[in-house]
């Protein structure tokens, strides 16, 4: 037998255990690291929500404000003839076509608007919707007859489009997709205090019907249009732009440069932990057939369509819904009424929305559980005798509403920006938000003032208008539940799934989260 034959060969198997056991100590090495960093990570990204999260607030809250100051005008300064509707002469069938064109375009517009932020400076681009919805709301106080309606609803839908998705991408140029739950329900409260603040505020305007020779509602219009113009207008100078790696050379724009977001060892800590946005590829029309071909945008279009056309329907029709229960209100004391649900609608996502981003492997029960509460809300505002028991219906369903919309937007961000990188979360946002706004076309166009069987007083007035409602927010639970147990059979167990953001980059954030994956399962 020759020595070769006699020589026995390395077992394989030695090669990869040495490979497997090298890999093992620099896992554990970066495990330590993460965990000594962990306090100073927090602290990166505490400084960015200083900078970022108040003028999100800011910035929605008069976009907000605008966007449903109509519902409010159709019932101001009515005892005098001053109101919107009385004004233009509208029909409730106008008023509803109107209230759905901005939709329309909205969902028209939404995913191009998302995709094109991709392209330019971020911040830059949020200015400019702020500053153009400030413009167009205040052009509202000129609204004199039902064409002008029209055409002030349809631009607004599109100059508008790509904001509430175009902030979610926004944040995840910043924080790592798991954390984005909590800040998307930081500043979506600025929807619900705008909503209780414009309610209230309201009564002021009424007080200041005929003055300057102006109705109520266009003071009301001219005002938030003038603070949103000037809003859009600081935002250049102060959100930051895109974050870019430590080293990278300097650049400035001449008009509208904004400081970065951090800089020296902040922004060295920064791009360890969240590597992957700061590497991501410029994305192609394949990467976004990619991203509409995935099954999970649809379940996830769902789940919104219910939520968000029930949060417009009310936030639309909500002072209809209230007088219809007592008659006998004021259009003062309707606007008063009004603000409690808004509350109701904040107190959920301040409660809510932090355990949705700890527990975030049981994300979907965070939406299933106070999407039943918007049905038994509605149920007692439909059935209940007492006129304030209906009402309390109504809190119900803004305390249910609160957390429904920021946890479907943030389960959007996990999901997509590790199977799809930046593309991934700029079309799936935007097309949920977009898509998902046809809920608005529906409650705003064919229910309670759009339905007229629906809309004659009495006991039955706008109970059907509620079971739909209450029929869409059934098909929002079933959405969840059949995604999250999709999700689970398809995906399979934590540590599994690609490497974040589609890149080949497992950054501290991504590390930090296959741990705490691991340690739930």
């Amino acid at each position: 037998m020759s020595a070769e034959s006699s020589t026995p060969a390395p077992p394989p198997k030695m090669t990869a255990s040495v490979e497997d056991s090298e890999n093992g100590e620099q896992e554990l090495e970066l495990e330590q690291q993460d965990l000594v960093d962990e306090a100073k990570i927090a602290a990166v990204y505490r400084k960015l929500d200083r900078r970022i999260i108040p003028a999100f607030w800011v910035l929605y809250f008069l976009c907000a404000a605008i966007r449903s100051n109509v519902g409010l005008s159709l019932t101001m300064n009515t005892s005098t003839g001053h109101s919107l509707s009385q004004q233009l002469s509208l029909t409730p069938h106008q008023i509803s076509t109107g209230l759905a064109l901005f939709y329309v375009t909205y969902v028209v517009f939404d995913a191009p608007a998302n995709l094109l932020m991709t392209r330019v400076s971020p911040h830059v681009w949020m200015s400019r919707i702020v500053l153009s919805v400030g413009i167009l709301g205040a052009c509202h106080a000129a609204l004199a007859s039902a064409w002008s309606f029209y055409v002030l609803r349809l631009l607004l839908g599109i100059f508008i489009a790509g904001m509430w998705p175009g902030m979610c991408y926004y944040l995840t140029l910043f924080y790592p997709p798991e954390q984005t739950g909590k800040r998307i329900g930081q500043y979506f409260t600025a929807a619900q205090v705008s909503a209780a603040v414009v309610g209230l505020v309201s009564a002021g305007f009424q007080k200041m019907d005929g003055a300057g020779g102006l109705s109520g509602w266009q003071w009301m219009f001219l005002v938030y249009g003038l603070l949103a113009t000037a809003d859009g207008i600081a935002l250049l100078w102060w959100l930051p732009d895109r974050p870019t790696p430590p080293d990278a050379p300097a650049t400035r724009r001449r008009w509208f440069h904004s400081p970065p977001a951090l800089t020296g060892t902040d922004a060295a800590i920064h791009y360890a932990d969240l590597t992957r946005v700061y590497h991501t590829r410029p994305w192609t029309l394949r990467d976004l057939a990619a991203v509409l071909g995935d099954w999970r945008l649809y379940p996830l279009t769902a789940m919104y369509f219910g939520v968000v056309g029930v949060g417009i329907g009310v936030q639309s029709f909500g002072t209809l819904i209230i007088r219809a229960a007592n008659p006998s209100l004021s259009s003062i004391q309707l606007s008063l009424l009004f603000a409690p649900i808004w509350l109701c609608d904040l107190a959920a996502i301040l409660l809510i929305t932090p355990l949705s981003d700890r527990f975030n492997r049981m994300r979907p029960l965070f939406f299933i559980l106070p999407a039943c509460v918007q049905i038994a809300g509605l149920l007692i505002a439909t059935y209940a005798d007492n006129s304030w028991a209906r009402y309390a219906g109504l809190l119900v369903v803004g305390f249910g509403l609160g957390p429904t919309v920021p946890t479907c937007m943030s389960w959007t961000n996990e999901i997509f920006q590790r199977r799809h990188g930046e593309v991934g979360v700029a079309a799936a946002t935007a097309l949920v938000s977009g898509l998902g706004n046809l809920g608005s076309v529906t409650t705003t166009y064919a229910l309670y003032t759009g339905w007229p069987e629906d809309s004659k007083p009495g006991r039955m007035m706008y109970r059907m208008s509620n079971w739909v409602m209450m029929g869409i927010l059934g098909m929002s639970v079933l959405a969840a539940c059949a995604m999250w147990v999709a999700v689970r059979v398809v995906d399979g167990v934590p540590g599994t799934r690609a490497a974040a953001g589609g890149v080949g980059v497992v950054d501290g954030a991504e590390r930090r989260e296959r741990r705490r994956q691991k340690r739930s399962v």
